[in-house]
């Protein structure tokens, strides 16, 4: 599934394209990737045509596009496989296209923003915004204090100015839950998903299994470190590819996998001792990590 760094890259690019643009035209090819929207696909249309889009915005793993002058947004959710596609107008439909939405820029002319998914799991929809509990802008992209109610219960991520580092502390002092189960929730921190976490953990010489409340401030501190030095690599490197499923506007993909630490490094050396990476069975998934430098916790 995309983390943070991939769906930043999204929005990203995303953002120039869509500011300022007026929707011309929707097409829903296939009403499933709807499943996030109360109405079916013709209201998706009639609502979104002749809209305006106001910016490209983030939190954690969501993306939304505010409608100006509107109490509304498009919402989307990008699920294990989907993809947001900027391409010239009339240009014919992608591989595993669902909704395509032609834009109007100002200055970039005729554009076609293209929901494309292979597994069906993400999705858009028209959500209502509403205010932030904290008063702080929603997410990344946009200075205004709103959000979508779909995504409310989402917390902020850790490049998020936002974010509470004192609050972080208290959710992990109150969880006797493994560590990395804490980090995987997003209502904790978003953004960060199984390669991060296990990236995270490594560089902080964490073992994942670790009772979040039986960690020191000064271990949750570099813990916190650790994840935003990952994150921002990641973005640098334009996220993590393992296959054609995740790629930015363009269908370009990232390579930060060629960084990575732990995360789909069994059986390699780790970086800092050379002993083997070891895959782990955790919730339905799989964690990696350096049974030297991350060690069991008594």
């Amino acid at each position: 599934m995309p983390e943070l760094p991939e769906v930043e890259m999204v929005r990203h690019g995303l953002a120039p394209a869509v500011t300022g643009a007026r929707v011309v035209a929707v097409t829903v090819r296939d009403a499933r990737a709807l499943t996030r929207h109360t109405g079916g696909a013709d209201d998706f249309e009639r609502r979104l045509t002749d809209a305006t889009l106001r910016a490209a915005v983030r939190r954690g793993k969501f993306l939304w596009m505010p409608l100006d002058g509107r109490h509304d947004a498009v919402l989307g959710h990008l699920g294990m496989s989907g993809q947001l596609l900027l391409r010239p107008a009339g240009t014919a439909p992608e591989r595993f296209e669902r909704i395509r939405i032609d834009i109007e820029h100002p200055l970039h002319g005729e554009l076609a923003v293209v929901f494309a998914d292979q597994r069906t799991f993400g999705s858009l929809a028209i959500d209502e915004l509403r205010p932030t509990a904290d008063g702080a802008p929603g997410g990344a992209g946009d200075d205004a204090p709103l959000i979508p109610v779909q995504a409310a219960h989402i917390a902020r991520d850790p490049l998020d100015p936002a974010f509470s580092d004192t609050a972080f502390r208290l959710a992990l002092r109150r969880r006797a839950s493994a560590v990395k189960r804490v980090l995987l929730d997003q209502t904790v921190i978003s953004g960060v998903g199984n390669i991060y976490a296990d990236e995270s953990l490594w560089a902080a010489r964490i073992h994942p299994e670790t009772p979040a409340q039986a960690l020191a401030t000064r271990a949750v501190t570099r813990l916190l470190g650790e994840i935003r030095g990952v994150l921002v690599k990641a973005l640098a490197e334009g996220g993590t590819s393992f296959d054609a499923q995740y790629v930015n506007v363009n269908g370009q993909a990232g390579y930060f996998a060629h960084s990575l630490n732990a995360y789909g490094r069994t059986g390699l050396p780790c970086a800092r001792c050379g002993r083997p990476i070891l895959r782990l069975s955790f919730m339905n998934r799989s964690s990696h990590l350096c049974p030297r430098c991350q060690r069991v916790p008594r």
